[in-house]
């Protein structure tokens, strides 16, 4: 046996060896792509729960976001902060969600969720009022999204049902 033997013989044992060890590292990048994509759902599911908690918690604060989201403009202070506050950390968790979609890591169903939820919300003349104070606290990108899902005007549905005029109206004492 000659030395070209010998290199040819190592050459053939790298990739017998090589390609087994190609297709493993192949596995655990799409199974940790898959966890991923596992935690980013689970943590926007904690994060939403965490979030809704103070409309549930509060009766008080329920009416103060549904009396915002029809007319920001008409809350007082107090309530244009704390509305302000909660749509704030809404709109970042939407924003890092959009950004997660962009680059992989969230599925296109799951970001179609958000999307959807996001629609619904800043249908609301409230919202828009909102996001016209607010916007310059979120990326461009994501503000061209907010944008567009304006510029479809759709008709605010999410609370259609709630008779939301109800709450607009000064009560009646008797």
């Amino acid at each position: 046996m000659n030395w070209e033997m010998l290199a040819a013989f190592g050459q053939l044992a790298a990739v017998v060896v090589g390609i087994p060890s190609l297709i493993y590292l192949a596995l655990q990048i799409r199974a940790q792509t898959r966890e991923r994509r596992q935690d980013a759902v689970h943590t926007l599911t904690v994060q939403w729960g965490d979030l809704t908690c103070a409309l549930h918690e509060s009766a008080e604060f329920s009416a103060i976001f549904l009396r915002g989201i029809q007319c920001f403009a008409e809350l007082d202070p107090v309530s244009k902060l704390r509305f302000s506050a909660f749509f704030n950390r809404f709109f970042n968790y939407f924003e890092g969600m959009y950004f997660s979609h962009l680059d992989g890591t969230l599925t296109a169903s799951s970001w179609g969720k958000i999307e959807r939820t996001l629609r619904d919300l800043i249908a609301y003349p409230g919202v828009q009022q909102w996001w016209e104070e607010r916007k310059h606290w979120h990326t461009h990108e994501f503000d061209e999204v907010v944008a567009e899902m304006i510029a479809r005007g759709e008709k605010p549905k999410a609370y259609a049902s709630y008779n939301l005029h109800q709450l607009l109206q000064p009560e009646k004492h008797t």
